[in-house]
């Protein structure tokens, strides 16, 4: 907003562009769903061009309704893609929780623990082995906070092929095919589309 530019404008107009050619579009919330949270983490390395932070994302289900979900720029640089996925880890494992204390407050317990997909294979490595602690130093301790409630079984952790990966939306810019898939799983519909 302090120094706006051409490439700005454009992608302001291609963001209203899309609004206004989608106005039915909208979260569908099927009545028949499980109270099984599902997640979904990730992370684009060194996205930003002016500081090589990196942006963090995750959708949360509850059954197949999305109920939570959040892109964010990291608040430090990542010195690899491995660190920047568990950043993103940490955050998802945040919200798993919150989401968990909320659902036993309304007396809703899930008799499953929360699923979480990441599709890093060394961050998910890293969360579930302590004695990888050698190479990890450079992490901030407060991200092993995802290791801690992996323990404490507050979730699953489980691998995700990233053509799958719905946090993808959130964390990079896709083409139209991969992101009209992605809305879909989503649980994105047009109520204008024909049936």
């Amino acid at each position: 907003m302090a120094a706006p530019t051409i490439q700005h404008f454009k992608a302001m107009t291609r963001v209203l562009r899309y609004i206004k050619g989608t106005p039915g579009q909208g979260l569908h919330y099927p009545s028949s769903s499980t109270l099984q949270i599902k997640g979904f983490s990730d992370a684009d390395w060194v996205t930003c061009p002016d500081t090589r932070k990196s942006i963090s994302g995750y959708c949360m289900f509850l059954g197949d309704s999305l109920v939570s979900w959040k892109s964010k720029k990291q608040t430090t640089v990542s010195r690899s893609s491995s660190e920047s996925e568990y950043r993103a880890l940490a955050i998802a494992s945040c919200e798993v929780q919150w989401l968990t204390y909320l659902l036993q407050d309304f007396k809703a317990n899930s008799k499953t623990p929360a699923l979480l997909y990441c599709d890093n294979n060394s961050a998910r490595y890293i969360a579930a082995n302590p004695v990888y602690h050698e190479r990890t130093k450079h992490i901030e301790i407060d991200c092993h906070i995802t290791r801690e409630r992996l323990q404490n079984n507050l979730f699953h952790l489980l691998p995700i092929s990233t053509h799958d990966q719905v946090a993808d939306i959130l964390t990079k810019a896709l083409e139209p095919i991969p992101f009209g898939y992605l809305l879909g799983k989503l649980g994105v519909i047009n109520i204008y589309s024909p049936a």
